[in-house]
């Protein structure tokens, strides 16, 4: 680690904080820390989601999704110079209001720092805070708005979701055991695993043999991503919907994200297919990667009636599982927001909560604006009635 305190030490710091506080450190081209940010995410004791790696944030900034905002990372130290955790953020303007969010929007599930360790981990959510605000005044900005912050991460509180207001949706996972079978038999009753089989060999009698593939190529992960876009094209277009997916921006951020690095670090975002021996791909799922862990972002299947009966995004779902177990990782998640699916396949629910930490004046007004979205937001869709009115609001507007 003294490395890695040197290294930090040449990015230059936005003036002294007072005894015994977290030093701040602005860096604003991601070059300039990504020594840092490397060392820290590699290192065993870090706590972090795979939706913080440096591979996925840079993806996501270089792609311009969100054009108007200005990639900022803030790094806050100890007294010794030692790196505690790193929060990357995109700075936006509300109005006449500068606003910083953590990188990654509605495309990042789980918006969280990434800490050295449990220790760093555990500091008091005021400290925290109080290098916020410390941050944000020597950067101009009025508010931080955190979204999507897991209350706990791999059972270790997460300081930012101190006070979090609960979020309109949780998240779904399950941890995995380092026996792929005894993980499926343990994940899914004995009924469902032979529905299954069942379904996909009634799937082989009809199409052949068919194989799971994770892209392991740049050219692999492009062909399983064009048979996403047209899958979801198709799915959208039958609910009348418009495709997010289509955006040249979403594209050029998965493909960076989900090509393996040069560095040898793996992608950031893994992408899986169910297909035919022909190539013909029925299914894929897509999710964020470290060593640990699996974080779904996107699933597709072939809208192909005749398919629909063998239910192979279900098949996938198995394979992909089993994989995961089978190759060490500890935990798979299936991301934000309610589905039959993920209640059948998840044991545990991630607690989502939302937080603002006010700088300005102003900013004390975005936070109590913000806090009146987010309740309203959490009833409506812990509300059948009211969030089935809200549905049917949509569609009036889309129509």
């Amino acid at each position: 680690m003294t490395a890695l305190a040197e290294d930090l030490g040449r990015i230059a710091l936005d003036g002294a904080a007072p005894r015994h506080a977290l030093a701040v450190a602005w860096v604003s081209d991601l070059a300039d820390v990504e020594t840092v940010w490397r060392a820290l995410e590699s290192d065993p004791a870090a706590l972090m989601t795979p939706y913080q790696r440096f591979d996925w944030v840079a993806a996501y900034a270089q792609a311009g999704i969100d054009a108007d905002a200005k990639t900022h990372i803030l790094v806050l130290k100890d007294e010794a110079g030692r790196p505690r955790l790193l929060i990357p953020l995109a700075v936006g303007r509300l109005g006449p209001l500068r606003i910083a969010r953590m990188i990654g929007d509605r495309h990042a599930n789980f918006h969280m720092p990434l800490f050295a360790s449990r220790e760093a981990a555990a500091m008091r959510p005021e400290d925290l805070s109080e290098a916020l605000v410390r941050a944000g005044r020597r950067a101009g900005i009025d508010a931080f708005r955190f979204t999507n912050q897991p209350r706990f991460w791999d059972g270790v509180p997460n300081p930012l979701g101190h006070r979090g207001l609960p979020a309109p949706s949780d998240a779904y996972g399950l941890l995995l055991g380092p026996d792929a079978e005894a993980t499926l038999k343990r994940v899914f009753s004995g009924d469902a695993r032979k529905k299954v089989r069942a379904k996909e060999r009634k799937l082989i009698e009809a199409l052949g043999p068919v194989r799971h593939r994770v892209a392991a190529t740049i050219g692999e992960a492009e062909e399983i991503q064009a048979a996403f876009y047209a899958q979801k094209a198709a799915r959208f277009a039958a609910l009348g919907v418009a495709d997010a997916y289509a955006e040249p921006a979403v594209r050029r951020f998965a493909a960076a994200a989900t090509a393996p690095d040069a560095g040898g670090h793996g992608p950031a975002i893994e992408v899986h297919a169910l297909e035919t021996e022909s190539g013909r791909v029925l299914a894929t799922f897509g999710g964020a990667v470290d060593r640990d862990r699996f974080c779904g972002m996107w699933t597709s299947f072939d809208t192909d009636p005749e398919l629909g009966r063998f239910s192979p995004g279900e098949i996938l779902l198995h394979r992909l599982i089993g994989d995961q177990a089978a190759r060490g990782r500890r935990a798979l998640d299936l991301g934000v927001g309610e589905a039959s699916y993920k209640a059948k396949t998840c044991d545990e629910t991630i607690e989502l909560v939302e937080s603002v930490v006010p700088v300005s004046a102003a900013g004390h007004l975005v936070a109590l604006a913000a806090g009146v979205a987010s309740r309203l937001k959490h009833r409506v869709k812990r509300s059948p009635r009211l969030f089935a009115a809200a549905q049917r609001f949509r569609r009036l507007r889309r129509a």
